[in-house]
């Protein structure tokens, strides 16, 4: 039981501190973006090499290290798309009047290219990880993004809070394809699913005799989507979510 307490406070840090940092970075002048990209490449190349190394060890250090290493790559195109290096095909806000099935392909056309290179960081992640005896940072990237695509799904649907503040200037026209609803079909499903596979990590860290690396890589995991799911419950419950990361949202230049 003890074991549990370091990993699940150890993911609640880096998932506050590195939110907060990305938020602060996108707040810089925008005379700053392109050296802040060049220095995010660079440490996503690192982050790929420490993932592919971390992976072949199933030691605790090698846990937290594959974690890390997934984090940056996931912080990479965090940063590219706030940055609005890699946003979308469409950058303009959605059409009046748009409905239905059109809202969807413009929604789709403002994130495209995120969408691809969320799609070719999986791959790169699932190769530093295939045969591997950590699967920790697989597993660390797989959540955040089906969790990311869940809430976008949500967020279009329509949620009571919106997060628009966690958006900067150059993006505020994907409000545009956001919808504010009390509730929406897709949520109950997308907490119950969560709940599904968190609940069993839970069960794997509070189990007697569990060795330290499981201990340490499911409660990093089931931390994780613990976090997401609360996230999605912030989205239809009256509360800000922008205190907890004030030190970031800096005043814009």
């Amino acid at each position: 039981m003890k074991g549990a307490v370091f990993p699940f406070l150890f993911t609640i840090f880096v998932w506050w501190f590195s939110t907060g940092f990305i938020l602060w970075l996108d707040r810089l002048s925008p005379m700053r973006f392109k050296w802040i990209m060049v220095v995010n490449t660079a440490i996503l190349i690192a982050a790929f090499w420490g993932l592919n190394v971390s992976s072949q060890s199933s030691s605790v250090a090698d846990a937290y290290c594959a974690f890390c290493c997934a984090l940056l790559i996931w912080a990479w195109q965090e940063i590219a798309f706030l940055l609005g290096y890699v946003t979308g095909s469409r950058r303009t806000a959605c059409p009046d009047g748009a409905k239905g099935w059109a809202r969807a392909r413009y929604a789709f056309e403002a994130l495209n290219h995120h969408e691809l290179a969320l799609l070719l960081l999986f791959i790169g992640v699932a190769a530093c990880s295939w045969n591997a005896d950590n699967l920790t940072g697989f597993w660390t990237f797989v959540i955040l993004w089906l969790m990311r695509q869940s809430a976008k799904l949500n967020i279009f649907l329509g949620v009571l809070n919106l997060n628009e503040n966690f958006l900067p200037k150059h993006l505020k026209y994907l409000q545009s394809y956001f919808r504010r609803r009390s509730m929406n079909y897709l949520m109950p499903i997308s907490i119950v699913a969560s709940c599904l596979f968190v609940v069993p990590l839970w069960s794997g860290v509070l189990t007697e005799g569990t060795a330290s690396f499981e201990m340490a890589s499911n409660g990093i995991l089931a931390t994780l989507l613990t976090l997401a799911i609360v996230e999605h419950l912030f989205l239809v419950i009256p509360f800000q979510l922008e205190f907890l990361w004030k030190w970031g949202f800096r005043e814009e230049r």
